[in-house]
């Protein structure tokens, strides 16, 4: 797997999307140990504060799965992140999305504005030409959200992931760029 090169900061509007911090760590262990939010996440929700300092390590910029926090931009410049959004190259030209948020944060368009920005740029910066996502069949919401941003059901894979909750299918979602561009050019409300 190789993992882009990511900015260290997008500035949005309403965010700021930036490189995971040790200090994520208490703000963050509010999504990864609550049970719900973890539901459809390949690791069951965490038990300690340690143990999500530990697992966000691993999404800092020199871990495995580097991932841009989000961060409340009103709540200031080191405002804790409320959650993330990932992306790396699961081949050449093909990008994987993933992304979290607590749930206190949910409702407001946060992770829509977060992870269309990271597809943005996945196209943009990295010339990928597709972009997929790995979701549990009973993940609604991401389901949802995916779809709203132009993703397209692939298929399933039956039995794919063994995790927290038993032995779990998974639907496979994907965009390729001309259908983002296309989605672009077309005036809101059309």
């Amino acid at each position: 797997m190789k993992v882009p090169k990511l900015p260290k900061q997008i500035v949005l509007d309403r965010l700021i999307l930036r490189f995971l911090r040790p200090d994520d760590a208490e703000s963050l262990h509010v999504a990864l140990s609550d049970a719900a939010v973890m539901r459809y996440w390949s690791t069951g929700p965490h038990d300690t504060l340690a143990q999500t300092r530990s697992y966000i390590a691993g999404n800092m910029p020199d871990g495995e799965y580097p991932a841009l926090g989000i961060a409340e931009r009103a709540k200031g410049p080191d405002a804790p992140a409320i959650g993330w959004v990932s992306l790396w190259e699961k081949r050449d030209g093909i990008g994987e999305i993933g992304y979290i948020l607590r749930p206190d944060c949910r409702g407001k368009g946060y992770a829509r504005e977060a992870v269309a920005t990271v597809i943005d740029y996945g196209f943009a910066s990295q010339g990928y030409r597709k972009i997929a996502a790995d979701i549990d069949p009973d993940n609604r919401p991401s389901l949802r959200l995916l779809e709203a941003l132009g993703f397209k059901q692939e298929g399933v894979l039956r039995a794919h992931w063994q995790t927290h909750i038993g032995i779990r299918d998974s639907v496979m979602m994907g965009l390729l760029e001309s259908e983002w561009q296309e989605r672009a050019s077309v005036p809101p409300g059309d």
